[in-house]
């Protein structure tokens, strides 16, 4: 598949037990391309479905460079060229582990320990390959709602694209959306002892993803490069 209106470099765990189960979790299967039957979690404060709602159409990720329409004559296999190249060039990172944590309103997966070698990978994509990137439209940035972020988010958004990057940025794999606090350490209590012995200690960040947007919104793997510098 290649009509994508829209494309994201992300971090996406290795196949395997996290991953599955995040892709039932949210209910979409970026690499399969389609939902997935939600799994067994006792005790949530309402269904799968409504808690996972938000984060759905992107899959199990972590943001490095946020979705981004293609410049003028920059194609697909241009873009995962470039990406490729790059993370040739760049070395894996590792922090001491990740845990389910509340963050801003909605349940993620965050690291644990120091973060600045993840920090400065996330700021060096960005910036390297923010020339295949189309400069945002009015629309776009209004979307973003400009008037709710700080003087130095909006530069951010002018400049990158993306109010939450460089000093800004903060690594998490989303879990849910938006949930009261009661909810939110309901649900955290909940996935807690099933989630727990997935979660890796050290957490290494050894490649990179390629994702694209579809027409309908929802996001697709298309492809892994290795950290191998």
């Amino acid at each position: 598949m290649t009509d994508f209106k829209r494309y994201a470099v992300y971090f996406a765990p290795q196949p395997g037990a996290l991953s599955q189960f995040g892709a039932a979790w949210l209910g979409w299967d970026p690499v399969a391309g389609g939902p997935v039957d939600p799994p067994e979690v006792k005790d949530l404060p309402a269904p799968v479905h409504a808690l996972t709602a938000t984060p759905r159409k992107y899959g199990m990720h972590a943001t490095i460079k946020a979705p981004f329409r293609l410049d003028d004559g920059v194609t697909q296999d241009q873009l995962d060229r470039a990406l490729g190249d790059l993370c040739a060039t760049l070395s894996p990172v590792e922090t001491d582990g990740i845990e389910i944590a509340q963050l801003g309103g909605f349940l993620a997966l965050i690291p644990m320990g120091d973060t600045r070698d993840l920090n400065a990978l996330a700021g060096h994509v960005v910036a390297a390959l923010d020339s295949y990137r189309a400069p945002l439209t009015a629309a776009e940035i209004a979307r973003r709602k400009p008037e709710a972020l700080s003087a130095h988010q909006r530069a951010l958004l002018e400049r990158w694209g993306y109010p939450f990057v460089m000093d800004e940025f903060r690594f998490h794999i989303t879990l849910t959306g938006r949930l009261t606090p009661e909810d939110a350490r309901a649900t955290r209590t909940a996935l807690l002892p099933v989630m727990g012995a997935m979660l890796p200690a050290p957490f290494v960040i050894d490649a990179l993803c390629l994702f694209g947007e579809d027409q309908d919104g929802m996001f697709h793997y298309i492809s892994r490069h290795t950290l191998a510098g």
